[in-house]
């Protein structure tokens, strides 16, 4: 008996030893998460929407048409103002056609940069946080970069193309006033077309054809598949050896059987517990 009783013992400590050894040099937890950069898709304009290519969950590349809202109400004000802005440059001997070429072409630079802001603004909140990588957020700076340095080329080639007016056509307030409303025209129908920011999907389709869009309404959500990481939440005591760079081994309840390999990209030593978090720390988890 007694020699049963101080077997079970040695193995107690033993167990007791390797726990203590693996918690601070092969750390584990279940308290974890898959996160990723979720974009609100929110129309500009108003309108029904008629086409819905994508599914549920379907994976896009980057700038897939997502939907398309009606766009006869701004095809005819663009045809209003292309028909204002020829009307006001004849009248002073020039030629439109290469400024509504070239104002087009901003058009669509301007709104590429727009959609590249937007989602690189969640890339570099996170960059704040230490919750991804350096690299992903240079990759976002220099996507910003080449969206700013097309709209500058645009910009230039409609500057030239005005220029092409001569002066009186140029500082006429009658062409002036015709530019704006083409730009306007133009921008919202370019708007018309809501397309991905980025290459991933939208796991969670709730609208049909026909349904109403809202300018500044949201109108789905998009899931960039591009930056996805794991959110794991270990004890003070984990971390006595755990640093970026560290190899780990992930298993997901959606893949059972399936190990994947990562990485430590960055970590933090706190979290908030607070609703909402004031201070830029991830939120554990609710259990």
């Amino acid at each position: 008996m007694k020699a049963l009783f101080r077997i079970t013992l040695l193995l107690a400590l033993a167990v007791l030893i390797w726990y203590l050894a693996a918690d601070r040099h092969t750390p584990f937890t279940s308290n974890a998460r898959v996160k990723a950069i979720v974009t609100p898709i929110v129309p500009k304009v108003s309108g029904t929407v008629i086409d819905i290519p994508i599914t549920s969950g379907e994976f896009v590349e980057a700038g897939a048409l997502l939907a398309r809202i009606d766009a006869r109400p701004f095809e005819i004000a663009l045809s209003r103002a292309q028909a204002d802005l020829e009307a006001a440059t004849q009248a002073v001997g020039a030629n439109s056609a290469e400024v509504e070429r070239t104002q087009a072409q901003l058009v669509r630079a301007e709104t590429d940069l727009e959609n590249v802001r937007v989602q690189s603004a969640r890339v570099f909140e996170l960059e704040k946080k230490d919750l991804i990588a350096v690299a992903r957020a240079d990759d976002a700076r220099t996507s910003v970069s080449n969206a700013e340095a097309a709209v500058d080329v645009a910009q230039a080639e409609l500057d030239r193309a005005r220029q092409n007016l001569g002066d009186d056509g140029e500082d006429n307030p009658g062409v002036r006033a015709a530019l704006a409303d083409l730009a306007d025209a133009q921008l919202n129908l370019a708007y018309t077309e809501l397309r991905a920011p980025a290459v991933g999907g939208v796991p969670d389709l709730t609208i049909s054809e026909g349904a109403e869009a809202q300018a500044g309404q949201q109108l789905m959500a998009f899931v960039d598949s591009r930056n996805v990481w794991v959110e794991a939440y270990f004890k003070e005591n984990n971390f006595g050896n755990l640093k970026i760079g560290d190899p780990v081994k992930v298993v997901l309840d959606t893949h059972p059987g399936r190990v994947l390999d990562g990485r430590v990209e960055s970590m933090t030593s706190a979290a908030s517990l607070g609703n909402p978090p004031k201070d830029g720390l991830p939120r554990p988890p609710s259990t």
